[in-house]
């Protein structure tokens, strides 16, 4: 476990209240993992919000992630029964919140090729030295020397 953990830990243990609460969260957490064990991945986003009496109620993020897990409902019941749970019945509670962000798209990179970079060189240095073009020179020479350092 991390240091973080294991500090969160010993502190629950040794309050007498909190302690108490610890054998219901392992359990929960045991059921969230056999859950998202037996579903696909579009559901990891679900959570599991209560399980009394026989009846387990899941949350979803949105309707028609909702109205997808209704159909795996049956599936996931005989999962829970196989793997020792006493699931009689499953229900499933629309909270949004909890949206899951897209990965990062990775920032592509362009790369010039030398011959490229030699002629952007060539082109800084046949350029007419006149106020009008000295921004674009100095532009392509700043560009040329970022292109050239080693890396």
């Amino acid at each position: 476990m991390a240091r973080s953990t294991k500090e969160a830990s010993v502190y629950l243990q040794s309050n007498s209240a909190m302690a108490a609460l610890m054998p219901a969260l392992a359990r929960l957490s045991s059921l969230q993992k056999t859950c998202a064990a037996s579903l696909p991945s579009m559901f990891e986003t679900c959570e599991i919000l209560q399980f009394e009496s026989g009846q387990l109620v899941m949350s979803a993020p949105n309707a028609a992630l909702a109205a997808r897990l209704k159909q795996l409902l049956p599936r996931l019941q005989d999962r829970l029964q196989k793997d020792g749970w006493q699931v009689n019945s499953i229900r499933i509670k629309v909270q949004v919140g909890k949206i899951a962000a897209p990965p990062p798209v990775p920032k592509r990179v362009l790369e010039l090729p030398p011959t490229a970079v030699d002629s952007f060189a060539e082109l800084s240095t046949a350029l007419e030295d006149t106020p009008r073009n000295q921004a674009l020179k100095d532009a392509i020479d700043a560009m040329v020397r970022r292109r050239k350092a080693p890396r």
